[in-house]
């Protein structure tokens, strides 16, 4: 670790929108499928760089629920990027003490895709190095309105009263419970939006946006939004100290 990498605060949970892969293999005359292989390779390395920085907490939106309305053969080439992520890194994962935990909704996955996030959750489960949460068929909208029903069936079932559901219990009930809120969301590929992105556990976290293309997103670019997240005031909904006294 350089100088400028231990001194910089770094935050606890980066979460990351890895944006711009289309684009970037447009810019080159290359076909989108060709981006989201260079995406996979800017996933590695920021797990890599995310691990030697010790930040415990790394989740990327791999893949929105959204997504799904994009051309079939670009969401046939997504499943197997995502096939072939887990079955060629998931070893090095485990080796290196990574917990990998899955968030999204699952129930219309097909069997093979589901066995494989099951998989990688399983191997890794008594990991504590690092936490790799991934997003996908993920949306933040759907998230809340999945875990709005699965509240109101205990309701019916009178399970828990209306007096019970407050910020905590509601947030135990999200694909999230048990995961701290991210400090710092980093989007790469210029558009500044969370796209149903943890729109819940956003509520006080620090937002990054990057011009670069997600493809050319490397160890720098990390350290240079960890440092902005650092120089920021977070008051949470109150005032600072320097106020205060003033």
């Amino acid at each position: 670790m350089t100088a400028r990498e231990d001194t910089v605060a770094k935050p606890t949970h980066i979460a990351i929108i890895m944006d711009g892969n289309g684009r970037w293999a447009k810019s080159r005359g290359m076909p989108r499928t060709a981006g989201h292989r260079a995406g996979v390779e800017a996933l590695r390395k920021t797990v890599r760089a995310v691990g030697e920085l010790g930040i415990g907490w790394l989740t990327v939106y791999a893949f929105s629920s959204e997504n799904w309305s994009r051309p079939a053969s670009e969401v046939s080439d997504l499943m197997g990027l995502l096939k072939l992520f887990i079955r060629r890194d998931l070893a090095e994962l485990h080796q290196n003490g990574v917990k990998v935990r899955i968030i999204g909704d699952r129930r219309n996955l097909t069997g093979d895709i589901r066995a494989l996030l099951e998989e990688a959750e399983a191997l890794t489960v008594d990991n504590t190095a690092m936490n790799l949460v991934i997003a996908f068929n993920y949306g933040a909208r759907d998230e809340i309105a999945r875990a709005a029903a699965k509240i109101a069936r205990l309701a019916a079932a009178r399970e828990m009263s209306p007096d019970q559901i407050t910020e905590e219990t509601f947030a135990a009930f999200t694909d999230t419970a048990g995961i701290p809120d991210p400090d710092l969301i980093i989007r790469t590929g210029g558009d500044q939006r969370l796209s149903n992105f943890l729109l819940w556990q956003a509520a006080y976290a620090e937002l990054v946006f990057l011009p670069c293309y997600w493809p050319d997103f490397g160890r720098d670019d990390l350290l240079g939004a960890i440092e902005t997240f650092s120089g920021r005031d977070r008051r949470f909904g109150g005032v600072a100290a320097q106020d205060v006294a003033s």
